[in-house]
């Protein structure tokens, strides 16, 4: 898995290289990373590096120094560089040394016709808002900007983005990923990971890869039939909002589920897009599954409740979502002591009617908070999903765009991951492997691409669960075709 790494972790990453931190050899290898990513950048942008000009908002600390050291190895390509001194007295003497002995100028506004800016103001000691001076340098730039390990006015450890705060192009990092570059992803732009010879352990949180999703996913074998792939209970929808239940139910459908009941007052509806399916109008009349999703759309009325009640008094898995989350603020002990899995699914609203108060800045500490409460697992919805099991440990995915952020959407990502709950996948792992499928089918359904959405344009949820199949595979081609000669992974199931 890719791992984050807390600013606390990152520091003692460093400071046992011992001898390589104490002589500046991190520095100076962090500076010639930046140096190599912003000359990439001018032959991207400008076409070449030669006389182009870029300016330096060098801060006190380790991030200004290496930002001035980086700006030296530039000039010596031949790019003008300049620097604007905001750590006054405390600028790192080493890295202004360097910048000035290699004709780097020192000035209190850049020149016209700047190329590139620099930033390396703050780094993971910074917190809370910019300083009034850089502040107004930041909203007054206009050209694009690589920053030193973090964009500065972005919180390392939360990922809270101070406004105004700097919107990088390209951040550039060493040794390890910091929380802030899955939590505030929009603004690091694209993040560039350089080894300078430091290794962080036991991260603070971990995102499945792609790869890692294929092979978790399952795939039928050759001794397999509709029951034994896993039968998931679907209790969505109603009268008033009959199409939760088309998009929960459908959604099942495409991720494979061996077979979907469902149980509510829109069959009818279901059933017109989806006659695999089976449907009742109660769940006590469904016939067993391995696991339940209740809650889209299926009302907050007496017959919720009661509804929400019977299948969390069965020993399977149970996902709980949208109007099933409302219920449940009102009646937490439903949940309280329950030996099968719980998967809580809830958007912020949703989390801050659960708990009484606003998820605020630290995001996972909030759902680690809730999770750890309650003793289930709480998936938060966002840009970056977090997933946090009861011992503590948290799951991120991040989406890479805001497709997804469309009505129904929820509905979708509930049923991906009941029919993953319903095969026995664990409910931290269902929950992140339902989210990383789910942000590809969005990008997938909008046209884009995972590195391009150039030409994408928003989409609807039901787009959204059209996309779930032929997201799913391209994400299997590479398992399927490191399969044995019949096709199937029994040993990997």
């Amino acid at each position: 898995m890719i791992g984050y790494f807390s600013a606390e972790q990152i520091r003692a990453a460093e400071e046992a290289t011992g001898d390589l931190l104490e002589r500046g050899v991190l520095m100076g290898r962090a500076a010639h990373a930046v140096a190599d990513v912003v000359a990439a950048e001018l032959r991207t942008r400008n076409g070449g590096c030669y006389g182009r000009c870029v300016g330096v908002l060098a801060g006190a600390g380790d991030n200004g120094g290496d930002a001035l050291h980086a700006a030296a190895m530039l000039r010596r390509r031949g790019v003008h560089v300049e620097a604007i001194l905001l750590g006054g007295e405390r600028t790192h003497a080493a890295g202004l040394k360097s910048f000035r002995r290699a004709g780097g100028r020192v000035v209190e506004t850049f020149s016209a016709g700047l190329d590139l800016v620099i930033d390396g103001i703050v780094g993971l000691s910074g917190r809370g808002p910019l300083r009034p001076a850089a502040a107004a340098l930041v909203e007054s730039l206009t050209v694009p900007v690589v920053s030193v390990d973090l964009p500065s006015g972005v919180d390392a450890d939360t990922g809270q983005v101070n406004a105004p705060a700097v919107r990088a192009a390209v951040t550039v990092t060493f040794g390890a990923f910091r929380i802030a570059h899955v939590l505030a992803a929009p603004q690091c732009g694209r993040t560039v990971l350089a080894d300078i010879g430091i290794t962080a352990h036991e991260p603070t949180l971990r995102q499945l890869t792609d790869d890692e999703v294929a092979r978790l996913w399952p795939l039928p074998g050759p001794t397999d039939d509709k029951y034994s792939q896993g039968v998931v209970g679907i209790v969505a929808g109603s009268a008033r909002y009959p199409g939760a239940g088309v998009l929960c139910s459908g959604a099942a459908v495409s991720a494979t589920s061996g077979m979907v009941r469902y149980a509510g007052a829109a069959g009818p509806q279901v059933l017109s897009h989806y006659p695999e399916v089976i449907a009742t109008e109660e769940p006590e009349d469904a016939g067993k599954v391995q696991a339940w999703v209740v809650g889209p759309g299926a009302g907050t009325e007496d017959a919720g409740l009661r509804r929400l009640r019977h299948v969390l008094d069965t020993d399977v898995p149970v996902l709980i979502d949208a109007d099933g989350l409302t219920l449940l603020a009102q009646h937490r002990e439903l949940v309280v002591g329950r030996s099968a899995p719980t998967l809580l699914t809830p958007h912020a609203g949703e989390f801050a009617r659960l708990t009484g108060a606003e998820v605020g800045a630290d995001r996972v500490g909030a759902v680690r908070g809730l999770a750890a409460e309650l003793g289930v697992t709480v998936l938060l919805k966002g840009r970056a999903t977090l997933i946090a099991s009861p011992d503590g440990d948290v799951l991120v995915n991040d989406a890479q765009s805001s497709w997804a952020a469309s009505a129904g959407a929820g509905d979708v990502l509930s049923g991906i991951a009941g029919s993953l709950l319903a095969a026995g996948i664990a409910a931290p792992l269902a929950a992140a492997a339902a989210a990383r499928v789910h942000a590809r089918a969005a990008i997938t359904a909008s046209a884009g691409s995972m590195s391009n959405t150039t030409g994408a344009a928003p989409i609807g949820a039901s787009a959204l669960v059209r996309a779930v199949s032929p997201t799913l595979r391209t994400l299997l081609v590479e398992r399927t075709r490191d399969a044995g000669p019949t096709g199937w992974e029994d040993d990997k199931r």
